[in-house]
């Protein structure tokens, strides 16, 4: 766990750093169970391919346990946008003049919440990131943002079976980029329920295909920055 400012006052996160000893900047952004074990153990799958993984603590200390659904919902309807956009900026700030980060641009990764607050922020940050690979998580109806400033290269995973993120209304968001000339692909993976990805299978729907895939491909994308 490491300590970044973020308007004169402190926020936290867990960083993983590149086996290598220098590699790309990724920020990893948690689904709304919190910062969990399992967050951080993507943080150390990156370092292990490589890359240096930063996962701010967007709850400041907070979260919830696979029991505890109403208790996540609370925590992500009521984290206050504006604080978790300035953690994320501040964040990256820390990533891009960390030691163990050879880029001048991240990546993003994010899963659920996660998926929806990576695009916001690469939507936020322009040129500072590179390349953006939301999972079954995006900004829709009245969450939707400004995306003038994303010039970020997107490649998005998402369930073919979500309440949460349907995949229609995914894929109308995905022609609007195009329409706007983002380089956005989302890959709705058929069988899938959300959360495929998450290998502690908190929903029921883990799917070890699906997910292995979308893990090459978003390591793939992380690579070209």
């Amino acid at each position: 766990m490491v300590n970044f400012p973020v308007n004169g006052m402190q926020a936290a996160g867990y960083i993983a750093e590149a086996k290598s000893g220098k590699g790309t900047g990724v920020l990893v952004l948690q689904e709304w169970w919190g910062l969990v074990p399992q967050i951080k153990g993507v943080c150390d799958q990156l370092a292990d391919a490589g890359f240096t993984a930063l996962a701010p603590d967007l709850y400041h200390g907070d979260f919830a346990q696979h029991t505890e659904m109403d208790k996540a919902g609370e925590l992500m309807t009521t984290l206050p946008p504006d604080r978790a956009a300035q953690d994320m900026s501040a964040a990256i700030d820390y990533l891009l003049a960390h030691d163990a980060c050879s880029s001048e641009q991240v990546g993003v990764v994010g899963f659920c919440m996660g998926g929806m607050l990576s695009l916001l922020i690469s939507a936020q940050e322009g040129e500072r990131v590179g390349v953006a690979a939301p999972y079954y998580g995006a900004p829709l109806g009245d969450s939707s943002v400004d995306w003038d400033g994303l010039t970020a290269k997107v490649e998005g995973h998402f369930a073919a079976h979500d309440d949460f993120f349907p995949p229609e209304a995914i894929q109308l968001l995905e022609k609007q980029l195009k329409e706007n000339g983002n380089d956005v692909t989302f890959h709705i993976y058929d069988g899938t329920g959300h959360a495929f990805a998450n290998e502690e299978n908190a929903l029921g729907t883990f799917d070890s295909s699906a997910a292995e895939i979308a893990w090459k491909r978003t390591l793939s994308l992380l690579s070209q920055i």
